[in-house]
């Protein structure tokens, strides 16, 4: 088993609240993690087993009764459990009594939101970051946000770095040999997901459509989100698509990322921007493979924007401080890929390129966005594909992609 660095986050939580939520995607590793943790101490049962499904559902409060401390895998089967879960952790208020386990987000849905306020803390897994890959702890938003430029120990470069972007983070994934059985689990994995998670946290009308809708999106990963555009081959209509695409980011798939803005500029485009979570499943979508990025390098781009967004995130999740995510464009055309917000209200700004080469004109965006934030700008970088970091100017360097694991 890979180390899991959200881990140690887990067991804090467990240490003084009474419910811990570790929601990702399925396949992400959270089911192992869970059994890890829970060890043979504490009671395990999924609700993907057919006789716990219909225990949970048939009687939520009697299934929970005599239970002292459990583990309930893949909680959104059975919403209605997080009810009983309530009235259980109200009549006995001790910490880590319940760690759930979700592959959606059921945070969206109003009376699970409401029941477990100040009852719980949600921890999120995605697919495995690179720095677990490598078993590393890395420091890079430390070290951005101090200001510090950062360095990569190990490079990967060129066709190296193609490749650990097709191929993903899913573990499952990662056990195939080469990219064509990578390619054809995450085809699968999409297709699992759609037939039965959708059904589990909501009732569409277009159920078939679907698979289509997703071609689309990853078709306009790294885009700003246009749902009349989305919609418009597959009949739907702006409501009905906003509604599809809301339901793929409750499923973790896919993740709208919102526009940054300020009061200090007034040209700034306010719509989000989509990105899918897992670079790998993003490639088989796209049908991108190594031969086909080859000859056709600009297909690369938004595969590892992607996937640097993607590494953030993981990162992110297991960080001592809180991070706010966005993106930023104004009407001009200037734009930086992600800008993260700390809790001090600190700024750092990450554009990304698959050259190996960055200009000054590549900075346009960040510059931008430092004149807009003043003395909250902590640094601006162009992450690509190279082996060293080089400044261009005050706060700003381009650097390895590969400083977000070293």
């Amino acid at each position: 088993m890979y180390p899991r660095l959200v881990e140690r986050r887990i067991r804090e939580a467990l240490a003084d609240t009474r419910v811990v939520m570790l929601c990702g995607p399925r396949q992400s590793g959270k089911t192992t993690l869970a059994q890890r943790i829970a060890g043979t101490d504490i009671p395990f049962f999924t609700l993907d087993d057919a006789t716990t499904l219909d225990a949970a559902s048939t009687d939520p409060v009697g299934f929970l009764r005599g239970l002292d401390r459990a583990v309930i895998d893949e909680i959104q089967r059975v919403p209605g459990l997080v009810l009983a879960i309530k009235a259980s952790v109200d009549a006995d208020p001790r910490p880590g009594r319940f760690l759930l386990t979700g592959s959606a987000n059921l945070m969206t849905l109003p009376r699970v939101a409401d029941s477990l306020a100040g009852r719980m803390e949600i921890i999120r897994l995605l697919p495995l970051a690179q720095a677990e890959l490598r078993a590393t702890r890395p420091t890079f938003l430390e070290q951005v946000f101090a200001g510090a430029a950062p360095k990569s120990t190990a490079p990967v470069l060129g066709t190296a770095l193609m490749e650990l972007v097709l191929a993903g983070g899913y573990p499952e994934a990662l056990t195939r040999s080469g990219w064509r059985r990578r390619r054809d689990w995450h085809v699968n994995y999409v297709e699992a997901i759609l037939q039965r998670d959708v059904r589990d946290i909501a009732r569409i009308e277009q159920l078939k459509s679907m698979p289509k809708l997703v071609r689309i999106l990853a078709e306009h990963s790294g885009q700003l989100v246009n749902y009349s555009g989305f919609g418009s081959p597959l009949g739907m209509n702006h409501v009905t698509t906003k509604k599809y695409v809301g339901l793929l980011e409750d499923l973790f798939l896919i993740r709208t990322l919102q526009p940054w803005y300020s009061n200090t500029l007034k040209r700034l485009l306010k719509s989000p921007k989509l990105h899918f979570l897992d670079a790998g499943l993003l490639a088989a979508l796209r049908r991108l493979s190594p031969e086909r990025i080859g000859h056709d390098k600009t297909t690369f781009g938004p595969l590892l924007e992607s996937f640097v967004f993607g590494e953030l995130l993981k990162l992110a999740s297991w960080a001592e401080d809180r991070y706010s995510f966005s993106h930023f464009r104004d009407k001009e055309g200037n734009e930086v890929d992600v800008v993260l917000e700390d809790g001090r209200g600190r700024v750092v700004g990450i554009e990304v390129k698959a050259s190996a080469t960055v200009s000054r004109r590549d900075f346009s965006g960040l510059e931008r966005l430092a004149a807009a934030c003043g003395s909250s700008f902590a640094q601006g970088l162009v992450l690509h594909d190279h082996d060293r970091t080089t400044p261009f100017g005050d706060r700003l360097a381009a650097a390895p992609i590969s400083t977000l694991w070293s």
